[in-house]
């Protein structure tokens, strides 16, 4: 159930970020895109940055992702997971370096891509195939003038020692279709010990970085016999003397804080794609970019070079404050179900007999049913056929009635009672369907009144019930029965016990006979007609037990309804409120409070107009007894399908986010207490919050350090009034560029903030890795395919 309601609340958030009805735009990128992900823990990137893409990026369909894996097939199961035909995947077999124990693993890796031309033709044949599919896709791009070509690696993934082959392969492939392309690096480090092979991967990592080093300096020069054509013709691919890439980006899983993001690696996925957007975007409104300092990739990059021509790293960080849509569909899913089980709840007002009546056994409904079990009292008229021993009236006149009676009839009138009223009014109570009976009337009242449900069944039959309990009432009805038996019990006694000649009949002198038949008669109407009425008596207070059995066997029913509808609750509130705690603590507060009012006020108002009952019609909710019936799966499909028709598209989910805050903020204090918050203090939280949450991922040794460099950019409605607040917030004061990138977006608003001009011995991850690096390579171990000696000095 919890993964339904999580589906639930994604396809909310995920149609809500798609923005329809709100009249938020997507963003539109300039140029075609691939993303090329070098080694298998890359490709885990692949599935979260296309679904990242596709629900910001108007024209992601264009989007190409191009992953070169080993053969692990770790990036096979990423590619699958996608879903895409725009995913590309060449496995490179057999490339797949041995274990971290192995001396020369990352080095052996790339004489291995080197000495086989397979791969190479492999890769040829793919990227290719890579550019060709980016040519049917041109009705999607404003240009094809370039190609931006985003690499991604992970420092501590041997295959990152392919870097240079695979990206000046990709570069040269595309050249040949684009007038120019534009290669960023993007290297992810992993930062959290990595249990026993910490060491050695930190190790990779560094040797990683310091081919990086090399790779950007001013005379990096690179040729290799790259390219192949069909008939396995080699041709060489050469760089000449320049950085290889045109900025290289470095994001950790830790900031500079120190502190682990809360998603891990995973919130480096959206800085990326946030970054490519910011370099690639098409501009909608020239002149509004102008106005609100848009991003200009030549000034950036040239604000990271130092005197000396050396070229800084760049990193970057995200936050978001947006409505938090996720935990917003959850808590509202929540509220109904409880507003929706109040109602059910609701007890109406009826009397102990209408609540009888409900189950059909009312007075009337057990006498008729009485009536179906019981042989009618006019039948003992026959037991005065009943042949006789032949006494005279004289002679019984001094005996007790329970002597005459065995004096006439032996046990014969005894055994036709049994036999014509006893066991057949116990063989028609055994044969009874009481439950379908029960079952048949509770179905009957439950048409006829609407507003009962198993909750007031529930309640009507509990065991332990008070004086409004049906089973109460029909217990008590047992006690009074079992009384009032005993008492025709004793009262028969007497009467059999009474002397035959002190029953009444009309005596005739000298006619013994005609005395003899009016004595019987009038025998079998009294001790008779009081056996009849026990028998009555017996027999309705059996069938009182029966019922008493068949309605705990209900209540047992209606119990597990009730306790499916609670169990619900608590799983629908412990994911809202999870969800809830995974928001940040300012945008998430208040959620549930919030929510809690709006939901029912949006019940009210739909009963004020169409009546309590509307929300069981079939067109909204139906039956809530039914859809149990099915299974919880049944009944939240069908509760959620009613909260985004009915809940989710009131006037209290189309407010701008920054409306909707300001509501929860206060939704606790009444509006006229002065402590309720201002928007302008409101707008001075949410800035700090995006700058907060904003920190670099990366740590450094030095947050000052010389060549720091920063860049911040907000993504959202640069005409809403929070935007405005936040760009001239310290105007005049601050030392870093400030800017947004505009979209017609009231859902939310981000802040991506870039810092550059960090160089490798600013990162903490390279220091503590070095001397892992450097203890490896005395002991033997080798990391590099290319000659060491070529390489920047350690640091």
């Amino acid at each position: 159930m919890r993964e339904l309601l999580e589906r639930y609340a994604a396809d909310y958030a995920a149609a809500e970020q798609m923005l329809s009805g709100h009249g938020d735009d997507q963003s539109i990128i300039h140029y075609p895109t691939v993303f090329l992900y070098i080694g298998d823990e890359a490709g885990q990137a692949i599935e979260p940055m296309i679904q990242m893409n596709a629900a910001k990026w108007e024209n992601s369909a264009g989007v190409i992702y191009f992953h070169a894996a080993s053969a692990s097939g770790k990036g096979r199961q990423a590619a699958s997971a996608a879903h895409t035909a725009k995913v590309t995947e060449v496995v490179l077999s057999g490339l797949s370096p041995l274990g971290s124990d192995h001396k020369a693993g990352r080095k052996e890796l790339w004489e291995a891509f080197r000495g086989n031309a397979g791969y190479l033709a492999d890769l040829n044949r793919a990227l290719r195939g890579v550019s060709d599919t980016i040519a049917d896709y041109g009705r999607l791009y404003a240009s094809f003038d370039r190609l931006h070509l985003a690499v991604i690696t992970r420092a501590d993934d041997p295959m990152n020692a392919l870097v240079p082959d695979i990206s000046l392969l990709a570069q040269a492939i595309f050249q040949q279709s684009f007038k120019s392309v534009q290669m960023d690096l993007y290297t992810l480090i992993s930062e959290r010990e990595q249990m026993d092979t910490f060491a050695h991967a930190s190790a990779i990592g560094v040797s990683f970085l310091r081919e990086l080093e090399g790779m950007q300096r001013p005379d990096y020069t690179f040729s290799a016999l790259l390219e192949v054509t069909g008939d396995g013709l080699a041709i060489p691919v050469v760089h000449p003397p320049s950085p290889l890439f045109d900025l290289v980006y470095v994001l950790s899983d830790r900031n500079e804080k120190g502190m682990t993001a809360v998603n891990g690696i995973r919130d480096n996925y959206d800085i990326i794609c946030h970054i490519q957007l910011l370099k690639n975007r098409k501009r909608k409104d020239a002149q509004a970019d102008e106005a609100y300092g848009g991003y200009n990739n030549s000034t950036f990059k040239n604000s990271l070079r130092t005197e000396s021509g050396r070229q800084g790293f760049v990193s970057a960080g995200l936050s978001k404050v947006k409505r938090p849509n996720y935990s917003i569909a959850l808590t509202v899913l929540y509220h109904l179900h409880m507003q929706l089980s109040e109602l059910l709840a609701k007890e109406p007002e009826l009397s102990m007999r209408e609540k009888l009546a409900c189950f059909g056994i009312d007075p009337a409904s057990v006498d008729a049913m009485l009536l179906q079990l019981l042989p009618s009292d006019e039948q003992l008229a026959d037991m005065t056929g009943l042949l006789t021993s032949g006494v005279r009236y004289e002679q019984l006149k001094p005996l007790s009635l329970r002597d005459a009676e065995e004096a006439l009839f032996g046990d014969g009138a005894s055994v036709f009672f049994h036999n014509h009223f006893a066991r057949t009014a116990q063989q028609r109570l055994s044969e009874f369907g009481a439950a379908a009976e029960m079952r048949r009337a509770v179905a009957k009242f439950e048409r006829e009144h609407t507003d009962i449900s198993f909750y007031q069944l529930c309640a009507w039959t509990e065991p332990s019930g008070d004086d409004g309990s049906v089973l109460a009432g029909v217990r008590s009805r047992i006690k009074e029965l079992a009384i009032a038996v005993e008492q025709a019990r004793e009262e028969l006694g007497r009467t059999q016990s009474g002397r035959a000649e002190d029953v009444r009949i009309q005596r005739l002198p000298f006619m013994d006979k005609q005395n003899l038949r009016s004595f019987i008669r009038a025998f079998f109407q009294l001790v008779y007609g009081q056996k009849w009425e026990l028998l009555r008596l017996e027999l309705e207070l059996s069938l009182y037990r029966r019922l008493a059995d068949e309605l705990e066997q209900l209540h047992e029913l209606y119990r597990l309804r009730v306790k499916q509808m609670a169990d619900m609750a608590d799983v629908m509130k412990q994911t809202a409120l999870q969800s809830i705690k995974t928001a940040d603590d300012y945008i998430g507060q208040n959620i549930f409070e919030y929510y809690a009012r709006v939901t029912c006020d949006i019940v009210l108002e739909v009963q004020d107009k169409r009546g309590a009952g509307i929300w069981f019609d079939e067109r909204y909710l139906g039956s809530a007894a039914e859809l149990l019936e099915q299974g919880n799966e049944a009944y939240v499909n069908k509760l959620a399908q009613l909260g985004l028709r009915h809940v989710l598209t009131a006037e209290p989910f189309a407010q701008t986010f920054e409306e909707e805050l300001l509501r929860r903020a206060n939704v606790t204090i009444d509006y006229t207490n002065r402590q309720a918050l201002a928007k302008e203090d409101l707008f001075k939280r949410l800035y700090r919050t995006l700058e907060e949450n904003a920190s670099i991922n990366v740590r450094l040794l030095d947050y000052t350090h010389e060549h720091r460099y920063e860049e911040k950019y907000m993504f959202g409605d640069a005409e809403s009034e929070f935007v405005q607040y936040a760009l001239g917030v310290d105007e005049t004061s601050r030392i870093y560029k400030l800017g947004c990138i505009h979209e017609k977006r009231s859902s939310g608003v981000e802040k991506l903030n870039l810092m550059g001009g960090f160089h490798l011995e600013d990162l903490l991850y390279y220091r503590n890795g070095k001397v892992y690096y450097e203890t490896y390579r005395e002991n033997g171990y080798a990391f590099h395919g290319v000659d060491p000696a070529g390489l920047p000095e350690l640091r």
